[in-house]
């Protein structure tokens, strides 16, 4: 079982330097990975707010940052133009030493599509098109596609990277699922997707293992990926709960147990979603880490 961490996105605002202070912590307390979001801007109830470009602070924890695998959690394929995303991920992965993981989606948050021009419509049909040009550029091909939204002639990612970046689709959506599980190398959900709680997650990973064989793979060729809300402080928490989700809260061996209990349930790796996410806050899960590993 691998473990990971996400950094913050919209909490609060953060500056590179915590970003740094915070991805150097989860190296040194043992995590296997790092991810950031990819969001361009949040407008309801608690305001307006943005992150940092998840790219350019990809690229600055890959040259920062010795061991841990990290990415995007996860790239919304609509922000760029599917031949440039996949020359993005090619960098970024060459700086990295090959630690880069190409998590990949479609996109939800019209309020940030709106605000910056990008075309909210046909989401699935414009996601699976930029799919197939993105993943054959990643291995290598030389790419000419002519669709109803993307074309491409002749493309091919120079440089030609030293290997090639894994992707992980972020999706439970039927249709995004049987297009990238034939090709993908890792699936991912996030935890208000099956309440946080481990048995939902076992049902729905079954799920993704009856996709996968029908795409006529073997379900292990796939691992999994399961984000899991953990609150390590009540009165500092930084993001609403949604109904129907149970954070995990309570001791070291609480935390431990509820990682172990994911595990059993199929995850391959766990992402941990800190409230609140800081410094202190991973280095306290130092321990919970060494102890499922």
């Amino acid at each position: 079982m691998r473990i990971g961490v996400q950094l913050p996105e919209v909490e609060r605002d953060v500056p590179w330097t915590e970003y740094l202070a915070m991805a150097l912590a989860a190296e040194q307390s043992g995590f296997d990975s790092i991810w950031l979001g990819d969001h361009l801007l949040y407008r309801d109830s608690r305001g307006e707010r943005g992150p940092w470009d998840a790219w350019t602070m990809l690229a600055a924890l890959a040259a920062s940052t010795e061991r841990v695998r990290l990415g995007p959690l996860v790239a919304c394929a609509a922000f760029h133009p599917p031949g440039v995303l996949a020359r993005m991920a090619a960098n970024v992965h060459e700086v990295s030493g090959g630690r880069f993981v190409l998590g990949i989606g479609a996109g939800w948050n019209e309020t940030e599509f709106q605000a910056f021009g990008v075309p909210f419509d046909h989401r699935a049909s414009r996601f699976e098109e930029a799919f197939g040009v993105v993943r054959r550029l990643l291995a290598g091909e030389h790419v000419t596609f002519h669709g109803r939204f993307v074309h491409t002639n002749d493309a091919v990612l120079l440089p030609r990277p030293g290997s090639r970046a894994p992707i992980m689709i972020g999706s439970n959506g039927e249709r995004l699922l049987r297009a990238t599980l034939p090709h993908v190398d890792a699936w991912n959900t996030w935890f208000d997707d099956y309440g946080n709680d481990p048995s939902r997650f076992a049902t729905l990973n079954e799920r993704i293992s009856s996709f996968v064989v029908e795409a006529g793979r073997e379900a292990a060729d796939v691992t999994r990926s399961a984000c899991t809300l953990v609150v390590l402080d009540r009165d500092a928490m930084e993001r609403p709960i949604r109904d129907g989700v149970t954070p995990v809260e309570g001791s070291s061996e609480r935390v431990a147990r509820h990682l172990r209990e994911l595990a059993d349930a199929g995850a391959d790796e766990i992402i941990l979603v800190l409230d609140p996410i800081t410094e202190r806050s991973i280095r306290a899960l130092g321990d919970v880490v060494a102890s499922v590993a």
